[in-house]
């Protein structure tokens, strides 16, 4: 339990800090080139904006996966689901827009 509790704390701080990164600093370095190679100039600054709050809506939730965890057994998947699909309905929708498909 405490183990879990430790990695799902560690993977979504994680999470949570390559989405800042992304974000705030705009440090596309850390995305794959076919994740961007398509993005323009101008929209470079929302882009890592809508990829970086993705990416932390991911973490948040796997972060509250790890209380979850702890304390009511039987519900840890529910935030997992909820940060999971909100956080990849976000990247799938700044993929789609700025770079013109999901996969390059």
């Amino acid at each position: 339990m405490i183990l879990g509790f430790v990695i799902a704390l560690s993977v979504g701080f994680l999470c949570i800090t390559v989405g800042l990164l992304i974000w705030l600093k705009q440090k596309l370095s850390l995305l794959h080139s076919y994740h961007y190679k398509h993005v323009e100039k101008d929209d470079i600054p929302t882009y890592t904006r809508l990829v970086g709050i993705g990416l932390i809506l991911i973490g948040t939730g796997i972060c509250i996966t790890g209380f979850f965890n702890l304390f009511y057994l039987a519900y840890w998947w529910i935030p997992l689901l909820i940060g999971f699909v909100s956080g990849l309905t976000v990247l799938y929708i700044a993929q789609k827009k700025y770079n013109g498909s999901v996969l390059g």
